[in-house]
């Protein structure tokens, strides 16, 4: 099957059935046979689903819906899966595994809020056009923030090795003194091509535990920039995905290694990695890191992606390792005196 034809559904999926969403649904015409409509989900209700497809838009009854999915974005680039999304496309995807409470669009940018937990989920992400001025898009973004009581700031995506004021939202951000914020990098890979359990062995004494949910040894271990313990809000954004996995290594009853896998249409992310000091260097990591590969291969999924720091040559050359590329790159602005 050629990059970005629909494959056959079988299934009606309706939890996917989210309005702002790629889907394909499959309808039943009145001589008999189906056709399939792909493009974004602009309504739905107990009456009909309408998509919006490159030929206008199509209203299909619910009593002809054969079937329906959510399907990941079209390509924008030839290469496999993992290489073929552009920038705002992988942005969009990343987005839905870290949901936050609160998402107000401006735009293609998002506004986003979740009591202060993660900057991926209280930031804007500047993709695409505000559809207004730049000086009145940062205004509605610093009064979105103001309201809530949280820091402004904005994430900007842009081209890996690129001037961090090089995007035109950074440059006026810089002009306004607006900080840098955790240069970041987005890696993907084929999930066929990261390792395999099975080749990734254990120390002795060691175990590998999935779950739905985190338990509290994995939330104890899991930091997020020095933090000893998740709020409710970060709780809430670490279940936010169509579904996530929670791995743990746990070693004489006590967990040393957390990870998090999430999925979305075509694509599995890797985030919350964390080995507890005392165990690192014995391949901890690299096991969790091919735990959820394996995971996101059950479910379907061809591509994988994480979010790492810049700064961070340990995790970025443990990722390398595995089969992970750079993608692009974004960093946050942070109003002053946030």
């Amino acid at each position: 099957m050629r990059v970005g034809e629909v494959s056959p559904v079988h299934v009606l999926r309706e939890q996917e059935l989210v309005v702002g969403a790629r889907v394909v649904v499959r309808r039943r015409l009145a001589d008999g046979s189906a056709s399939d409509a792909l493009g974004e989900l602009v309504a739905a209700d107990g009456a009909a689903l309408v998509v919006a497809t490159r030929r206008g838009e199509v209203r299909v009854r619910r009593a002809d819906v054969l079937a329906a999915k959510a399907v990941p974005p079209p390509p924008r680039r030839r290469g496999a899966p993992h290489e073929a999304l552009g920038v705002d496309e992988l942005e969009a995807v990343a987005a839905e595994h870290w949901r936050p409470d609160e998402r107000v669009d401006l735009g293609g940018w998002r506004l986003r809020a979740a009591g202060g937990f993660t900057g991926r989920a209280n930031s804007a992400l500047a993709t695409g056009s505000p559809g207004l001025p730049l000086a009145e898009a940062l205004a509605a973004v610093e009064a979105f923030y103001d309201r809530r009581g949280l820091p402004a700031r904005v994430a900007v995506p842009h081209a890996a090795g690129s001037a961090l004021d090089a995007p035109a939202v950074a440059g006026e951000l810089a002009a306004r003194g607006w900080a840098v914020d955790t240069p970041t990098l987005v890696l993907t890979a084929a999930l066929r091509a990261l390792p395999d359990p099975g080749a990734v062995p254990l120390p002795p004494g060691c175990s590998v535990v999935a779950a739905a949910e985190p338990d509290e040894g994995w939330l104890g271990l899991y930091r997020y920039r020095g933090t000893t313990a998740v709020p409710e809000a970060g709780r809430r954004v670490l279940l936010s995905a169509d579904a996530q996995v929670f791995l743990s290594v746990v070693a004489d009853g006590a967990t040393v290694a957390v990870a998090r896998g999430s999925a979305s249409p075509g694509w599995v992310g890797l985030s919350a990695v964390e080995v507890a000091l005392e165990h690192r260097r014995r391949g901890l990591a690299r096991r969790l890191l091919a735990e959820v590969a394996a995971w996101g291969l059950e479910r379907g999924a061809s591509a994988a992606f994480l979010q790492v720091a810049a700064a961070n040559t340990g995790a970025r050359a443990l990722y390398a390792g595995a089969g992970f590329a750079v993608h692009h790159a974004y960093h946050y602005r942070v109003r002053p005196g946030a």
